[in-house]
């Protein structure tokens, strides 16, 4: 099924998710004097709960490292508290809040409190909510304030790149005093954002033919929809189901996509992990079968083994894609085969039966092709069980890596720009980054999440384009927590397995799909074989790699032994094409890339000749009223 949008320069309004909105709030931002870096910043904004009752606006001032949030808030009570903040990773205890709120003389305040480890309200010393100012029309409670990047205050949170988890509660009022007060009030919730998005760039003039026009040129768009078509999911954990459709023959001719975005069908957000769609790599005369079913089903027809070229994909909490102007996603043309396959991820773990749906993707595409072709390249650990994530620690962290051998081979001479990044892990992930390095020198990060939720995976727009060359290396690396686990975690494909990866967008669009590793094959046999000598575990050669780990009665001593064999031993790659073959050469036993030159750590803006690491070791050494936590 097809709709037409309108689209000026290139760009389409998002359909769903937080949203740009190019016209002012007709309220207190707008209100509000901006600077003079501020007045032609956007206003983001995001519902805080599934009724909208709560509703957050925002604009960035890069320049003066503050945002500027306003919240409308529908009537509960006469008088209502009502807190808005940030924490670690969405708990209430040690949250970081600003609190409006009336006393009984019917005066409002707002104050800064944190969250102590009774889940009450503490006022801070410090007050870093500033310019606060409401009003109320009608049943609506509308306020506004600002909040400093990094208010420099020790348990005060810092607001970084990655994903901030907006915490919210609100409360009958009035009330006598703020401290004391139980932080869940009536009622409270966790919304994950990007608060601080990569500054817009600026709008450019081009005269070449092949690229979308300027400012005031609209652009006819269309919007192609891939779905899938009542599927019966399986009641099991983890489901894999692929769709395969055939384009179009208007796409016999070249098309680029310039955003995509999710179709999911209401009431199945829950059950939607994530999608991706496949080209199928024959030529343009080959017919592939239109399979609708398990992925992995046996009897499936062998030829869609050939779908696994990535058009577009999507993982739970991510918003519409928009590439940039200098580059599109080619579909089509006289060398391009019209099949597509749709693969959505189903995650159902309390394995319901009888939910039926028919979720997939909409392509928003145009004939006006622009000056470059775009890419999805996967960056990582191979999806395998020779990786593994030993059970009840607080931190391990698994690396993967595109080799210099393999760039080196597989990008042109000037190399790619990357521009857009989607950081993906499954469960047990909660940090995840990119490394770039060059010569043995490190160079400034692709990606880096230190907030990361495997529940808010969205393709994010990098703040500025990364050029890559011939013979970098670029570094995947993913932080796990499995303190809750009683068993070992290994690399795999269902939701309870893990996974570290990178899809990153790029131009111009090269043969290159996939680099990524996982350990030597013969490096993880001389640590089973030392298990069962030196430790006395039951592993052996008769056993897979999943159940020898399994096999392992895992301690701290062995869990470091293990993170120690894969920090210091080769690698087995997929430097892959585009057709799933790897790239000509032997890519066993390929060392890894050593950091020579370490990237120098920022110097921190609070305390001068210490870096922001050594600032927040020392915060961490901290007491809130006898317990210790973390705000990083």
């Amino acid at each position: 099924m097809t709709r037409r949008r309108w689209c000026r320069r290139g760009v389409m309004v998002p359909s769903r998710g937080v949203a740009v909105r190019a016209v002012a709030l007709l309220a207190l931002i707008v209100c509000a004097t901006p600077t003079p870096h501020q007045s032609l910043t956007p206003i983001y904004d995001s519902s805080l709960d599934l009724n909208d009752t709560h509703h957050l606006y925002w604009r960035l001032d890069y320049p003066g490292e503050e945002v500027s949030f306003e919240v409308h808030t529908k009537g509960h009570a006469k008088s209502p508290w009502l807190a808005l903040g940030f924490s670690d990773r969405g708990e209430l205890i040690g949250a970081d809040l600003c609190v409006l709120w009336t006393d009984w003389h019917g005066r409002v305040h707002f104050q800064n409190a944190v969250v102590d480890l009774r889940e009450r309200l503490s006022v801070s010393e410090h007050q870093d909510c500033q310019h606060f100012r409401y009003k109320v029309r009608g049943d609506v409670l509308k306020f506004t304030f600002t909040r400093k990047f990094d208010t420099c205050h020790p348990h005060h949170y810092v607001i970084q790149r990655g994903t901030t988890h907006i915490v919210w509660s609100w409360g009958e009022g009035p009330l006598y005093r703020l401290g004391g007060v139980l932080a869940k009030g009536e009622e409270w919730g966790v919304t994950r954002l990007q608060l601080l998005k990569p500054p817009l760039p600026p709008t450019t003039t081009t005269t070449t033919t092949t690229t979308t026009k300027t400012s005031g040129q609209a652009q006819k768009c269309d919007v192609m929809e891939i779905r899938s078509k009542n599927v019966h999911v399986p009641g099991e954990e983890t489901t894999y189901w692929c769709t395969v459709v055939r384009l179009p023959e208007k796409f016999v001719n070249k098309h680029h996509v310039l955003q995509y975005e999710p179709v999911i069908v209401n009431g199945n957000e829950d059950l939607v992990h994530h999608m991706e769609v496949f080209h199928c790599e024959y030529p343009p005369t080959t017919a592939v079968p239109l399979y609708k079913g398990p992925c992995s089903d046996p009897d499936r027809p062998r030829a869609i083994d050939a779908c696994k070229r990535v058009l577009a994909a999507w993982a739970m909490g991510a918003s519409p894609f928009i590439y940039p102007q200098e580059a599109g996603l080619p579909v089509g043309g006289p060398d391009f085969n019209l099949y597509v396959m749709l693969e959505v991820h189903y995650n159902n773990p309390n394995l319901l039966q009888g939910r039926v749906d028919s979720s997939g993707m909409a392509l928003h595409y145009t004939s006006r092709l622009r000056h470059h072709d775009a890419g999805i390249m996967e960056l990582g650990l191979e999806y395998t069980d020779k990786m593994a994530i030993p059970p009840r620690l607080p931190s391990f962290v698994l690396s993967g890596y595109c080799v210099p051998e393999c760039t080196a081979l597989g990008l042109p001479e000037g190399g790619i720009y990357v521009f857009g990044s989607q950081l993906h892990t499954h469960l047990t992930g909660v940090r995840a980054w990119t490394k770039h390095l060059r010569a043995g020198r490190e160079l400034e990060e692709v990606n880096r999440d230190d907030h990361y939720s495997t529940h808010f995976q969205e393709i994010r727009r990098l703040p500025h384009h990364v050029n890559v060359l011939p013979g970098d290396a670029l570094v995947m690396s993913c932080e796990f927590s499995t303190p809750e686990r009683d068993n070992v975690t290994v690399g795999g494909f269902s939701i309870s397995d893990e996974m570290c990866v990178n899809y990153i967008h790029y131009y111009p669009k090269v043969n290159l799909e996939v680099c990524k590793s996982s350990v030597d094959t013969s490096s993880l046999r001389a640590y089973l074989h030392f298990m069962k000598r030196w430790e006395l575990q039951d592993t052996s050669d008769d056993l897979g790699w999943r159940d020898n780990y399994h096999t392992i009665r895992w301690t701290p001593l062995r869990a470091n032994m293990l993170g120690d064999m894969y920090l210091n031993s080769p690698l087995s790659m997929q430097c892959n094409q585009s057709d799933g073959d790897r790239f000509p050469g032997y890519w066993e036993n390929i060392p890894i890339p050593k950091i020579l030159h370490p990237l120098p750590q920022p110097q921190s803006k609070c305390i001068p000749g210490k870096s922001d690491e050594e600032v927040e070791e020392e915060v961490e050494e901290e007491e809130v009223d006898g317990g210790t936590f973390s705000l990083k």
